[in-house]
């Protein structure tokens, strides 16, 4: 597939960002969060999921920190009639600038719904979950955002700390395989349409950016940290424009669930304003999974056959070792449709990969 360097560099800008609305949002949204350890939280109490509410679980809002002190906010899913029982646990995440109340919640509610305590949290920086600046992502702080998940779920009453599973979707599929690299505690991983964020960043779409291209890429996003320093705020990108685009494909399929009420979010970065301007820098140089070889524990890595980004589920499993580790291909599927096309995700497959290895 070849993308001329302008829309190349729209399509590159759209996956970090997502339309603009303001910094007045992003302020108040902080202000409500909190950012700490111990931090006053207003959350939202009432059902706003992008899918209906399944009568077969419980749910509920909760909380717990990561290692940087940032309190990352989360949907609880638990199946009914299992009080008594220890249950093996998934967390789960993404896509990339989405919210729990998308399709990370109803995968969580779906493997609820077939036996697993489940958490679906908003990462660091976004939707409910604390972090300040707004906005901003981290390889680091991201990848930890899943340990911290996990030292919740082990500590549950209710969970097998020895029966803990992950959950990444799309750019989370990426920071998943990281996390599954350094956390031996997560036993089994599933990615689903997964990016690797850090080669899209530097490299851009099917690795058409070259070094010259990266070079500029830098200078334009440290130009904007002075002013952003200078202004005392953080810009935002930008992405999805108003009306769907044409062209390419898998950028109006984004449009198609972000800005419709298929899967549109007051909360989501993908559906509203995206990214800060400068949220890119820091994956140009610290590449995920380059230690996905030693990965011990299983992984599933699941990706549409018609999915543009496709060749980077296929080359991350290449990385991958072992008779634990599996490769499915969705005949006729494109990038979105694992996002929340029940007929087409393949939760059968997933439940059963689960009960294997958890």
């Amino acid at each position: 597939m070849k993308l001329n360097k302008k829309l190349l560099a729209i399509v590159l800008a759209g996956l970090m960002t997502m339309s603009v609305s303001g910094l007045a949002a992003e302020k108040a949204q902080a202000k409500e969060t909190g950012n700490a350890k111990g931090a006053v939280m207003q959350l939202e109490q009432k059902w706003d999921k992008t899918f209906p509410q399944s009568s077969k679980v419980e749910h509920k809002k909760i909380t717990f920190h990561n290692r940087y002190g940032v309190t990352l906010v989360a949907d609880m899913y638990i199946p009914k009639n299992s009080k008594g029982k220890k249950l093996a646990a998934l967390a789960v995440a993404g896509p990339f600038g989405a919210v729990k109340e998308q399709c990370s919640g109803l995968y969580a509610q779906t493997m609820a719904e077939r036996g697993f305590l489940t958490i679906a949290f908003d990462p660091s920086f976004t939707g409910e979950s604390g972090g300040e600046v707004r906005y901003v992502a981290s390889p680091d702080i991201n990848t930890e955002d899943f340990s911290a998940a996990v030292d919740y779920l082990s500590n549950l009453e209710n969970v097998d700390p020895d029966h803990v599973g992950i959950i990444g979707i799309c750019g989370w599929g990426g920071l998943g395989l990281n996390a599954a690299a350094m956390d031996t505690r997560i036993k089994a991983a599933v990615v689903s349409t997964m990016y690797d964020m850090s080669r899209v960043t530097a490299n851009g779409y099917f690795d058409a950016m070259d070094e010259d291209a990266r070079y500029k890429a830098r200078e334009a996003m440290n130009a904007q940290r002075t002013e952003d320093f200078k202004n005392g705020s953080y810009k935002l990108a930008g992405g999805l424009p108003d009306q769907r685009p044409a062209e390419p494909k898998f950028f109006s399929d984004y449009w198609d669930y972000y800005k419709t009420p298929r899967g549109y979010h007051k909360r989501s970065l993908n559906s509203n304003g995206g990214w800060n301007v400068t949220s890119g820098l820091s994956f140009m140089n610290m590449p995920l999974l380059s230690y996905a070889e030693e990965i011990r524990n299983a992984v599933l890595i699941i990706h549409g056959e018609k999915a543009h980004s496709r060749y980077f589920g296929e080359d991350a499993f290449k990385k991958l070792k072992g008779d634990n580790k599996e490769l499915m291909i969705i005949p006729g599927a494109s990038h979105t449709d694992l996002y929340d096309r029940m007929d087409i995700i393949p939760f059968d497959k997933i439940e059963a990969f689960f009960h294997k290895y958890l």
